[in-house]
C-alpha cells in the first residue's frame, strides 16, 4: 500500500455527486485509408485483450488503510469491461454538437470507488470517417501535466507504428533500482536513508513554515493596501457573475481552438509569452460574455490558476504519480476595450505572480493551496457559496502537449480537447492544451451555465482583436 498525500487526499474530501474530481481527455482521430468502417470497433475489442493492468490503473482508494491512513491498495485484477466502453452516434446526430453532449454527459457522475478510477470510451460513427476516445481517471492518480504525458506515451508517433500501447497496460510509476549487498551494508545503507530521510522532512516543515509565514505576511500587505505588487488576494473576487456558485451535477462542454503559428506572431510582434496571450484573450472573452449576459464588472476578473511545483529535469517530473500542484490566484486586467492595453495588463500580473512563487518554497504554495482549498470546500458544504466572496471567478490551467502529431494503429490524432473538473464555488474551468500546432481550449461548466458555446466563440474572435492590435 502507498499512503495520499495531503493534496490527494483532498480531491476526496471535495469530492461530491454534484463536483466529481476526475480529469479527461477527448481524443478524435481519423480512420487510417483504407480501413474498415469497423475500424474502432475493432479497435475497442482488441484493447480488451490487454488485461494486465498496471500501477496506478490497478489501484483502488482504501480510506481505512494501513496505520488507519488513507491509502493506495493494488488489486490482482481488474474487470476491463467495467472500464472500456463502446458508443456509437446515432446516424441523424454525427456532428460536433452531438459528440459534446455525449462527452459531457459521460463526464457527469462520479467514478466507482470500489474498483480503480479509470475509464476509457470508444466513440463511434463521427463526421467524415473519424472516430473519438474519451478518457477519464481521478485527479488523485496524477496531475494534468503527468496524465498529458501518460496519454502521449500510449500513442505513436509514426503511422506505420501499428503497436497498441493502452495507458493503463503501461507501468507509469517510478522504478527503483535495490542493492544486493550483505546484511551489514543493508543495514548501515538503510540507517543512513533513515537518518537522511529524517533530517529532509525536518528541514522541509522548518521551510514550509517560514514560506508560509511569508507568504501571509505578503498578501495581508496587499490586502491592506500597503503595497503595490498586484498579487490577487483570497475572498477578493467578484461574486457577481455566473461563473461562481453552487455547482449542479449536470455538465457542459465547448471548445475553441488557436493556431500555435499565428500566436508565435503576436508573442514577436508584443514580445509576450503564450500565458500573456493566452490569458489576454481569455479575460477579452469573459468580460464580454458577461457583458451580454447583462453583467458589468469594475474590478478584474480573478482566475485560480494551478502551477506545477515540480522541479524541471527532476525524476519525480517525469515518473512520478500523484499531484504536486500548487494553486495561485491572478488577477487579470481592469476592464478595458484595449486589447493591446489588456495584454500589458496581464503580462504584469503573471510576472508579480512568478515572483511570489519564486520568492517561497514549494511547500508553502502546497500549504496555501490546502487551506485555501479546505475554504473553499467548507463555503460550498454550508451551502455559503451564493454569499461568500469567491475563490476566483474561474480556474484556467495550460497544460504543454505534444508537438508532433500522434497515431493509435495508424489513425492520426487529430485534435486533442481537455475535460477538467470544477473546484469548490466554481461553475467554469477553462483548460488549455497545446497539440500539434494548435492551442485547444476545453470550456466545462455545469448546465446552468448560459451560452457556454458562446464563450468559445468569443475566445476565438478575441484572438483575432488582439492580432489587429498588435499588428
Amino acid at each position: 500500500m502507498s499512503r495520499l498525500s495531503l493534496l490527494d487526499l483532498a480531491f476526496f474530501i471535495a469530492e461530491n455527486p454534484a463536483s466529481p474530481k476526475h480529469v479527461g481527455g477527448l481524443h478524435i482521430h481519423q480512420r487510417p485509408a483504407g480501413a474498415p468502417d469497423d475500424f474502432a470497433r475493432a479497435l475497442y475489442e482488441e484493447w480488451l485483450t490487454h488485461s494486465a493492468v498496471k500501477a496506478p490503473f490497478n489501484r483502488v482508494i482504501e480510506f481505512l488503510g494501513a496505520g488507519l491512513m488513507p491509502s493506495w491498495r493494488s488489486v490482482s485484477k481488474v474487470d476491463l469491461k467495467q472500464h472500456l466502453h463502446f458508443h456509437r452516434l446515432p446516424a441523424r446526430h454525427r456532428d460536433r454538437e452531438a459528440l459534446y453532449a455525449l462527452v459531457a454527459e459521460l463526464h457527469e457522475p462520479m467514478l466507482e470507488r470500489k474498483r480503480p478510477l479509470w475509464e476509457v470510451h470508444v466513440i463511434d460513427g463521427l463526421w467524415d470517417g473519424q472516430f473519438a476516445v474519451y478518457y477519464r481517471m481521478h485527479h488523485a492518480y496524477a496531475d494534468g501535466i503527468t496524465m498529458a504525458r501518460w496519454g502521449a506515451e500510449s500513442l505513436a508517433t509514426r503511422a506505420d507504428d501499428l503497436q497498441l500501447r493502452p495507458v493503463w497496460a503501461t507501468d507509469h510509476t517510478r522504478r527503483r533500482s535495490g542493492g544486493s549487498g550483505g546484511t551489514g551494508l543493508r543495514s548501515l545503507s538503510l540507517d543512513r536513508a533513515l537518518v537522511a530521510k529524517t533530517w529532509k522532512r525536518l528541514t522541509a516543515n522548518s521551510q514550509r513554515a517560514i514560506g508560509v509565514g511569508r507568504l501571509t505576511a505578503m498578501l495581508l500587505l496587499e490586502a491592506m493596501k500597503l503595497t503595490k505588487n498586484a498579487i490577487a488576494v483570497p475572498f477578493m473576487a467578484s461574486g457577481e457573475t455566473p461563473f461562481t456558485g453552487k455547482a449542479t451535477p449536470g455538465r457542459q462542454l465547448a471548445t475553441a481552438a488557436l493556431p500555435m503559428a499565428r500566436i508565435a506572431a503576436v508573442r514577436k510582434a508584443a514580445r509576450a509569452t503564450l500565458n500573456h496571450v493566452a490569458l489576454t484573450c481569455l479575460d477579452g472573452a469573459m468580460h464580454r460574455y458577461l457583458a451580454e449576459e447583462g453583467v458589468k464588472l469594475d474590478r478584474p476578473i480573478t482566475i485560480q490558476m494551478p502551477v506545477s511545483l515540480r522541479k524541471p529535469g527532476s525524476k519525480a517530473a517525469q515518473s512520478d504519480a500523484g499531484n504536486k500542484i500548487g494553486i495561485i490566484l491572478v488577477d487579470l486586467a481592469e476592464p478595458t476595450d484595449d486589447a493591446y492595453v489588456r495584454l500589458r495588463n496581464v503580462g504584469y500580473s503573471l510576472r508579480n505572480v512568478r515572483n511570489l512563487v519564486d520568492s517561497v518554497t514549494p511547500e508553502a504554495i502546497e500549504t496555501y493551496t490546502i487551506l485555501t482549498g479546505v475554504l473553499g470546500q467548507l463555503a460550498d458544504m454550508m451551502k455559503l457559496s451564493e454569499l461568500v466572496t469567491p475563490m476566483g471567478n474561474c480556474t484556467v490551467s495550460n497544460v504543454p502537449g505534444p508537438e508532433e502529431r500522434l497515431y493509435l494503429k495508424g489513425a492520426p490524432l487529430m485534435e486533442m480537447h481537455p475535460v477538467s473538473t470544477l473546484p469548490p464555488t466554481h461553475l467554469l474551468n477553462i483548460t488549455l492544451f497545446s497539440y500539434a500546432g494548435q492551442l485547444y481550449v476545453g470550456l466545462v461548466a455545469t448546465d446552468t451555465l448560459p451560452n457556454l458555446g458562446r464563450l468559445a466563440e468569443l475566445v476565438e474572435d478575441e484572438f483575432r482583436v488582439l492580432e489587429a492590435a498588435v499588428s
